[in-house]
């Protein structure tokens, strides 16, 4: 059975606490956990470019160096328009979004703005579980 939902593409550092994401078939987006950055650029240029893929977003949770995360913003394809959500490992992070014209802008976010955008967007179980009870 093919999924038609939308995909979000992980990348974790896997040595910290992990955040509880939602993979089941009821969450909102599905998503797609990506070992490195460098494997990221990869799967993010094929999936848009090369197989049409319908990627939403890109979270970057304390997985890569600011160097790294500059330049997947610096290579993102052009027919990406999704968010990426870059979280340091202190907490706070940034948010890189579409322009209303050309190009993209970048948000600095607490960790408590974190949070927020994953549980709106419903990428996190018990979160969401608890917003509902």
């Amino acid at each position: 059975m093919k999924d038609l939902r939308r995909i979000t593409l992980v990348n974790h550092n896997p040595a910290l606490e992990s955040r509880d994401w939602d993979c089941s078939p009821e969450a909102a987006s599905r998503i797609i956990f990506v070992r490195s950055v460098a494997i990221l650029k990869y799967a993010l240029k094929n999936a848009v470019a090369e197989l049409n893929r319908d990627v939403e977003r890109v979270v970057i949770d304390r997985g890569a160096t600011a160097g790294e995360c500059l330049d997947l913003l610096a290579r993102l394809p052009d027919a990406f328009h999704g968010d990426v959500l870059i979280v340091r490992q202190d907490g706070p992070g940034f948010l890189s979004a579409s322009s209303r014209g050309d190009g993209r802008v970048l948000y600095p976010l607490s960790a408590d703005d974190i949070e927020f955008y994953l549980i709106t967007h419903g990428m996190l179980v018990e979160e969401r579980v608890r917003m509902s009870a």
